[in-house]
C-alpha cells in the first residue's frame, strides 16, 4: 500500500491551485510542489482552483511524481469536491488539511501527507501516522495556536513558543515511530533568510525529512541546510573506515562511539548522497 519506493527531496513549496502559470516554475524550484486547494485559494475561487487543477492534468502539464495536492479538511464545505476531483484525476498523492479522524485519512483512496494543525490532530499525531495509506507527516503552528484560542504561534525573537514546540516533537516522533516522511512546517517571514537557515538546520539535525516553503526564494535555504558539511561527511567517512564491520562500542579520535553515533553518521552519509546531484 505505502509508496515505499517514493524518495522525494527534502525542499518542497505550496502553490496555489488557482494560480497554474505559477506550477511550472514551482517544479523548476523545488523537488515536490504541494497543489493547494485550501488556504492559498480564497473562497470565492475554489471552484476555479480545481478547474484550474483539472486543466493541467489534462494538458499533460501535472507532474504525478513530484506534486502532493492540498485538499480541504473532512467536513467543510470544500471536502467532497476536492475528493471528487481527485478521483476523477486518479492523484496519487494527497494532503488532507487539518486530519483530525483516522476514518476521514483513510477513507481517501489515495497516498495521503496528514496535516496535523488542529489541537485534536496534535492529540491523535500516533493514529493518524498509523493509518495504512499515510505517507507522511506534516505540522502546522498557527492554526493550531488559532485552535487553542491564542494569539502566536511564535515568541516576539522568532523562535516558536513552547507549546508550538511541543506540537512539533509530537508531530516528528509520530511519524518516525510508524515509518512515514517528517514534514517540518512553513517559514512565515520570507525576508528572514537567517532565521530559516538556523531552523532548517534544527530540522535536519532533529530528524524532519522535509522542510515545507512558501516562496520559491526559500528553496535555495532549505536545500543547503540538508547539504551536510564536507568535514561532516570526512568524519563519517573515517569514522566506518576505523570500525569496519565492527559496529560494537570503541573510541575513535578520543569520543566513544556505539550504536547511536553509528546510526548518525549514517544519516550524514545519505544526506550527502541525496542531495549531491541537487
Amino acid at each position: 500500500m505505502l509508496d515505499l519506493d517514493w524518495a522525494p527531496g527534502p525542499a518542497w513549496l505550496f502553490c496555489p491551485a488557482d494560480r497554474p502559470e505559477r506550477y511550472a516554475k514551482a517544479l523548476t524550484a523545488a523537488d515536490v510542489v504541494i497543489l493547494d486547494l485550501e488556504d492559498a485559494v480564497a473562497p470565492a475561487n475554489k471552484a476555479a482552483a480545481r478547474d484550474a487543477l483539472r486543466g493541467l492534468v489534462t494538458d499533460g502539464a501535472f507532474d504525478a511524481e513530484r506534486t502532493v495536492v492540498r485538499i480541504n479538511a473532512a467536513g467543510s464545505p470544500q471536502h467532497d469536491p476536492d475528493v471528487r476531483l481527485a478521483a476523477e484525476l486518479d492523484l496519487p498523492r494527497l494532503m488532507l488539511a487539518k486530519a483530525e479522524h483516522v476514518p476521514s485519512v483513510t477513507a481517501l483512496a489515495h497516498h495521503v501527507v496528514a496535516l496535523l494543525e488542529t489541537p485534536r490532530g496534535i492529540e491523535y499525531a500516533a493514529d493518524l501516522a498509523r493509518a495504512a495509506n499515510v505517507i507522511g507527516v506534516m505540522w502546522g503552528a498557527d492554526d493550531l495556536v488559532a485552535g487553542l484560542g491564542g494569539t502566536a504561534s511564535r515568541r516576539p525573537d522568532g523562535t516558536y513558543s513552547d507549546v508550538a514546540r511541543y506540537a512539533r516533537s509530537r508531530a516528528l516522533v509520530a511519524a518516525k515511530a510508524h515509518g512515514r516522511l517528517a514534514l517540518d512546517a512553513v517559514y512565515m517571514d520570507i525576508g528572514d533568510t537567517a532565521g530559516l537557515a538556523a531552523e532548517c538546520d534544527d530540522a535536519v539535525a532533529v530528524g524532519f525529512d522535509v522542510k515545507v516553503a512558501i516562496h520559491p526564494k526559500q528553496v535555495a535555504t532549505i536545500r543547503a541546510s540538508y547539504v551536510p558539511t564536507a568535514d561532516r561527511v570526512d568524519w563519517a567517512r573515517r569514522l566506518f573506515a576505523h570500525v569496519g564491520e565492527d559496529r560494537g562500542v570503541t573510541t575513535f579520535e578520543g569520543r566513544m562511539v556505539d550504536g547511536p553515533i553509528y546510526a548518525q553518521a549514517e544519516r550524514v552519509l545519505r544526506l550527502a548522497d541525496a542531495t549531491r546531484d541537487r
